[in-house]
C-alpha cells in the first residue's frame, strides 16, 4: 500500500519469461494464468479488498512488465511504467466489461496505451526511436534461455545471453507499429482476436502487421550476422 495515494502499489517483481520472435527460429513458450472469476475479483477490488487486488496484481504483473520492458528496453523505465500501468488499472476498474472480452486482454489494451502516450510524450527527448539505452547491463537482460535448461554450463548461458541482446536491439529498431503486433504475438502470446481488440484494427492488419514485422526482424538480424562475420 503506498503510504502517499492510499492505493495498492506494485511489489518489485521479477521479468517477464519472453519468448524469442519466431525470426529467430525459436519456440513461443508462456504459461497463461489459470482460469479465474475475474469479474468477481474486479468487484472485490471495487469494494476495497486488498486482498483481491494483490491477486490481480500478482497475475498479471509479468504480462504488463514484459511489455512495459520490451517497448523500453529499460529495467527501471519499466518498473516506473508497470506502477503507472496498474495505478491506472486501480482507478478504471469501473470501466472494465467481461462481456466485451477478458480481463488480460482488457489489461494488455490498458497497458499499450499508456506505453503508446509515454512514447508519444518523451519523441523529443530521445535522438531516434530505437530504444535501446540499457541494454549493455547484463542485469537488465530478460533472456529467454530461462525457460529452457535450469543449469546450463557457462559456455551455454553467455552464448544465449548474447542472442537474446543481439534479438532484442534488433526487435528495437522495428517499427512501432509493427514492433508492438509482434510483441503482442510472439513474446506475450495472444492470438489475432485479441491482438485486433488490443489494437482496435481488423485480425487481417494484425496478421500483415505480424508477417511484415517478422521479416523485418529477420533482416535485421540477417545484417547483424553479416556484420560481425
Amino acid at each position: 500500500m503506498d503510504a502517499g495515494s492510499g492505493q495498492p502499489t506494485v511489489r518489485e517483481h521479477s521479468a517477464e519469461a519472453a519468448a524469442v520472435a519466431s525470426a529467430t527460429g525459436a519456440a513461443r513458450v508462456e504459461v497463461r494464468p489459470l482460469e479465474q472469476d475475474w469479474s468477481l475479483i474486479v468487484r472485490r477490488c471495487m469494494d476495497g479488498d486488498s486482498g483481491a487486488w494483490a491477486e490481480m496484481v500478482r497475475t498479471h504483473q509479468k504480462r504488463v512488465y514484459g511489455l512495459c520492458y520490451r517497448f523500453t528496453g529499460n529495467a527501471a523505465d519499466a518498473e516506473d511504467l508497470t506502477q503507472d500501468v496498474f495505478l491506472k488499472i486501480y482507478s478504471n476498474l469501473d470501466s472494465f466489461d467481461a462481456a466485451r472480452g477478458s480481463l488480460p486482454v482488457w489489461i494488455t489494451t490498458m497497458t499499450r496505451n499508456l506505453l503508446v502516450d509515454n512514447f508519444r510524450r518523451t519523441r523529443n527527448q530521445r535522438v531516434t526511436d530505437s530504444l535501446d539505452d540499457g541494454w549493455d547491463h547484463a542485469e537488465e537482460l530478460k533472456p529467454t534461455d530461462r525457460l529452457v535448461a535450469k543449469d546450463p554450463t557457462p559456455h551455454e548461458s553467455a552464448a544465449r545471453n548474447e542472442l537474446a541482446k543481439i534479438v532484442q536491439r534488433a526487435l528495437a529498431r522495428v517499427s512501432v507499429e509493427l514492433r508492438e503486433a509482434v510483441i503482442l504475438r510472439d513474446l506475450q502470446d495472444l492470438d489475432y482476436k485479441e491482438i485486433a481488440q488490443v489494437l482496435g484494427i481488423p485480425e487481417g492488419t494484425v496478421k500483415s502487421r505480424i508477417s511484415r514485422g517478422r521479416a523485418e526482424l529477420a533482416r535485421l538480424l540477417e545484417r547483424n550476422q553479416r556484420e560481425v562475420m
